[in-house]
């Protein structure tokens, strides 16, 4: 994985070869991942940990994965962390239904290791895009003086340096319609200077 931070997943499935699978499938790719047999064990571990995603089985006895995610997703804290349905059922009722309980993707059963994990890695990489705006949100420490920002290791830098460092962003110059004018005062006195 190119992310320095081991992503953690919580896999729920009431089925221990099926968690077999899975723990060996992610672990394989560095995934840090705990596991839960029903929905109760579930909901018990995640009122202690907030895992990066969640993959969860839909048909388990006593609590199915529509009603735990639903009740996962019922706590504020928990609405950024991505769910990703593993099940059998393909009708297209049971797959809108885990979307309006605050799943963002399904996987059938049984899955291709390769496509469990491309969908694991986009939503995990999708999660961690959210925060990171989430965070560019906040307030940034700016520089009254110099306008420089400093950086999440004290490093005071240049907007353009911040911004080329902390986005994708692509920057091209230009001058604003004031300091254009600012600027073609300079040159007037500097050449008022001149020809004395």
């Amino acid at each position: 994985m190119s992310k320095s931070k081991v992503s953690s997943i919580l896999v729920v499935d009431d089925n221990s070869q099926n968690l077999q699978l899975l723990g060996s499938v992610l672990q394989e790719q560095c995934y840090d991942v705990a596991f839960a047999m029903n929905g109760a064990e579930a909901i018990e571990y995640l009122a202690e940990e907030l895992p990066d995603l969640i993959l969860l089985d839909v048909m388990m006895p006593d609590m199915d994965g529509f009603e735990v995610c639903r009740k996962f997703k019922e706590v504020p804290r928990n609405k950024n962390v991505p769910v990703i349905f593993l099940t059998a059922k393909s009708e297209t009722e049971d797959i809108v239904r885990g979307f309006t309980c605050g799943a963002v993707d399904y996987i059938s059963k049984p899955f291709h290791a390769a496509e469990l994990l491309a969908r694991v890695q986009t939503h995990i990489e999708l999660k961690r895009a959210r925060e990171e705006i989430i965070s560019l949100k906040g307030l940034l420490p700016i520089c009254a003086g110099c306008k420089k920002i400093r950086d999440d290791d004290g490093f005071w830098l240049r907007v353009e340096a911040y911004l080329t460092t902390h986005t994708d962003v692509e920057l091209t110059h230009g001058l604003c319609p004031d300091c254009y004018q600012e600027s073609l005062k300079k040159i007037e006195q500097y050449r008022q200077k001149m020809q004395r």
